[in-house]
This record gives structure tokens, sequence and C-alpha cells, in this order.
């Protein structure tokens, strides 16, 4: 299975002080993407860069429970990674793949515990 990216990814209520952390630690804004997903879920996505190359990306979702750190695997074919994972053993707890118009994303939990969003980026 290929993948086009693969780095932390941590989901909050509260983007700001986060975001504000790692500008500390020197990583950098790339980009800002703010989506509605549903009718309940708006999403505030900033992916950042420090000068060694590494990437950290900050999503702000209002009704998250509580703040979780994820992997992002970014994936050309969704559908295939997700095959993949189910394959080896994860879960899709909520059952709900978030659709917009730039991506394609959900999470998906190991057999023991850690996860994975995987997203898949639809070029135009």
């Amino acid at each position: 299975m290929k993948f086009t990216s693969f780095n932390p990814l941590i989901v909050t209520k509260d983007a700001a002080p986060v975001i504000e952390l790692f500008e500390s630690l020197g990583f950098e804004r790339r980009h800002t993407l703010e989506a509605q997903v549903s009718d309940e879920i708006d999403s505030l996505n900033v992916r950042m860069k420090n000068a060694e190359g590494f990437y950290v990306d900050v999503s702000q979702v209002e009704n998250v429970p509580r703040d979780m750190t994820l992997i992002r695997m970014n994936v050309p074919d969704f559908d295939e990674a997700y095959d993949f994972l189910i394959s080896k053993g994860f879960t899709h707890q909520s059952g709900r793949v978030v659709e917009t118009a730039t991506n394609k994303s959900a999470m998906l939990v190991s057999p023991t515990g850690f996860a994975f969003d995987l997203c898949h980026h639809k070029r135009s």
C-alpha cells in the first residue's frame, strides 16, 4: 500500500494554544482549511512544517469529547487502504466517512488502540 504523507494529527476543541505551542517549537503554518463537515460539525485544519521537514496537523472540531492524537496517513487510494487496515483488525468505530470537496477521511482504530486518520486528498 502506498501513502503520500504520514504524520501526527492532533484533534482538539481549541486549536489556538496547540498551534501556538508548535509555532514556539519552530513549526510554521503551511496551509489552513476551514470545512463544513456536516450540519453539526465545522472544522478548522492547519498543516504545519518545521525547518527539518517534519509535519504536524492540528484539527479543531468543537464536538470532540477530548483531545486526541492520531497518525494521519494520506493515501492515493482510500478504498484499498481502508480494506487493508480492516483486514489487519482495525475497526471503524464511528462508521462515518467524512467527505468534503477536497478530501475523504475516516478514523480507524487498531486492535491495540492506536488510531489512524485515513485520508485521501481529492485532486482536481
